[in-house]
């Protein structure tokens, strides 16, 4: 790696959920005065453009409205028809990506000619393995770095991309490089060259110093938080345990009315050891669940503001510092 000096980078892209850990990766990027003009929030929205089945319906307004308040661009990219396409994907290749180009139209990545067949029918598991836990990898992962690949405008210039992964999350996070070149790095390239590295700034980091920069610049939390939910992740996440099912089941009854039929569709769990109506039995919804705050995390459009004005006191959320499980 060449000398590593934050502003001398043409680009900077943050992998954005709308959660803390990402939100603190911007508010990190404008305190070190990095140019606004400079930095995109790219968010990959797991349901595919379309319809929320596991992700939370409010995130892609959320992360526009974030967006709007610092003056930063909000792309989204998606894998055509999302996490239940490729999960029910039978003897057919995964879907196209596409994705919002910087003049706002709606581009498409070249797929292979000859791509290869596959079959999944089946949820991914709860694994550090991204061959087992797919969602990751075919739904954002892959998504993002096939655009970074095919986007001629990163050609022959020099882009961060930040992902808010913390060591504090688990001891496999904590062994991620602080700086490295990204997977879609081709800075030898014979026609051009696309100079892309992976940052993670905030991999030591504490909770506690993603509530305190949040604090500092006021702004309010995605509103899963504030239902008792400690990530940001999908609404029904793999890994959920029993009170995070509990919780989202009572939010979203269809949603896991229509997980439960994909298990008897498929003839296996979403859970290793369970069926999704035997766990939430065994949990319990958050106490700070109610219904105006279900409906706001449930709304296709966000209404708060996301800065919190000076008449207001600014405040942890309810899921902060709370024990949810979430990727090793």
């Amino acid at each position: 790696m060449d000398r590593f000096d934050l502003l001398n980078y043409d680009k900077y892209i943050v992998s954005y959920s709308g959660g803390k850990d990402s939100t603190a990766l911007l508010l990190y990027l404008l305190d070190n005065g990095v140019p606004k003009e400079k930095i995109e929030l790219w968010h990959q929205e797991i349901d595919g453009h379309g319809p929320s089945l596991f992700d939370w319906e409010v995130t892609p307004d959320y992360c526009r409205k974030i967006g709007e308040a610092f003056g930063i661009p909000v792309l989204f990219q998606w894998k055509q028809g999302g996490f239940q396409r490729e999960m029910l994907r039978e003897n057919a290749a995964t879907a196209p990506i596409s994705y919002e180009s910087s003049a706002g139209d709606i581009k498409t990545v070249p797929q292979s000619k000859n791509p290869s067949l596959g079959t999944r029918l089946k949820f991914p598991q709860p694994s550090p393995d991204l061959r087992v836990r797919w969602c990751s990898a075919y739904l954002k992962i892959d998504v993002a770095a096939a655009v970074l690949r095919n986007d001629e405008r990163f050609r022959n210039i020099r882009t961060l991309f930040l992902s808010g992964e913390r060591g504090e999350e688990s001891p496999q996070r904590a062994r991620y490089a602080i700086l490295e070149p990204d997977r879609a790095d081709l800075r030898n390239g014979k026609q051009f060259f696309r100079h892309i590295d992976r940052f993670r700034p905030i991999r030591d980091w504490k909770e506690r110093d993603i509530w305190d920069i949040m604090e500092k610049h006021r702004v309010r939390p995605h509103p899963c938080y504030s239902l008792g939910f400690g990530r940001c992740s999908c609404k029904f996440c793999v890994f959920g345990n029993a009170d995070q099912f509990a919780s989202a089941a009572c939010i979203s009854h269809m949603g896991f009315d229509r997980l439960t039929s994909l298990e008897t569709a498929f003839g296996r769990t979403l859970k290793r050891d369970t069926d999704l109506k035997t766990l939430i039995k065994k949990g319990t919804p958050y106490g700070a669940i109610t219904k105006e705050l279900a409906d706001i995390a449930t709304s296709i459009e966000y209404t708060q503001s996301v800065i919190v004005p000076s008449s207001e006191t600014w405040q942890l959320p309810a899921g902060a510092f709370s024990k949810c499980l979430g990727p090793q």
